[in-house]
């Protein structure tokens, strides 16, 4: 998350929002906000997981990364889901997409 927390001011630019919600603890969801300026929700439910499609891991009872870009309406335009450490979105590749989105809106 700190690489989007470093893309900040880009985002900004485009008028973008940046969230993110994880199935820990209040605490150790404040633990890692404390590092970031975009907020971080807390206690994501098994059944929460599953309603977005994500991959929930029964052995560490945690959802693996999922990244979503929505739009003005919170029409989803891009899901990436991830079944383990590889395939997370970078920020740069998130701001990519949402400038190519923005190009052809204007088109």
């Amino acid at each position: 998350m700190g690489g989007f927390n470093d893309e900040l001011e880009n985002f900004k630019e485009l008028n973008t929002s940046i969230v993110a919600i994880s199935t820990e603890t209040e605490d150790k969801a404040a633990e890692v906000a404390a590092d970031v300026a975009f907020p971080i929700g807390y206690g994501m439910t098994k059944a929460q997981v599953d309603s977005i499609g994500a991959w929930w891991e029964d052995r560490r009872s945690l959802v693996q990364p999922s990244n979503f870009v929505l739009d003005e309406n919170g029409r989803v335009l891009s899901a990436t889901y991830s079944t383990g450490p590889i395939g997370r979105v970078e920020a740069v590749d998130a701001i990519r997409f949402i400038q190519f989105q923005e190009k052809m809106k204007q088109s």
